[in-house]
């Protein structure tokens, strides 16, 4: 399956621009650490296969971004049923987002029923919905996701 983040193993415009809004969302951190609901969490924001006590260098941690952008980028675009027609910063907004609540939650999304239905503004303004973590809200996603939806309502 074609990326748009990634051709001929170069990162494109768009898989940069990705890699800088997550990265800006969600930090860097070495050391493995628990989230706000006690995940193990590294890098930058990488939970997957995570222990207490890994560590890493930030080279690998950038790595580790850009593999997991890509696992991401496969599972949204198996879920949307045209992804080539989505515009780049809508697409942007929609991948990570669903680095960040899981791939399995964004398809379940109404971000992604709507997407697929051609409502691009309603799917951006469905993106709020996930500010919650452990059945709370927490300020960090209320924010990430504004700029998330602000970025995805820019793109149309």
């Amino acid at each position: 399956m074609a990326s748009r983040l990634k051709t001929a193993g170069k990162w494109t415009a768009a898989g940069a621009a990705v890699i800088a809004c997550v990265a800006t969302f969600e930090g860097v951190r070495t050391s493995a650490y628990k989230d706000v609901v006690g995940v193990p969490t590294v890098c930058f924001g990488e939970t997957r296969g995570v222990e207490m006590g890994d560590k890493y260098t930030l080279d690998e941690c950038k790595a580790m971004l850009g593999d997991a952008l890509v696992d991401f980028e496969v599972d949204v675009r198996r879920c949307l049923a045209k992804p080539d027609a989505i515009p780049p910063k809508v697409y942007l907004a929609y991948v990570s987002l669903a680095y960040n609540i899981g791939a399995k939650a964004f398809c379940n999304s109404t971000v992604a029923r709507r997407a697929n239905a051609g409502d691009y503004r309603g799917s951006c303004n469905a993106i709020p919905v996930w500010n919650k973590a452990g059945g709370r809200v927490i300020k960090g996603l209320v924010n990430r996701r504004a700029e998330e939806q602000r970025i995805c309502l820019e793109g149309l």
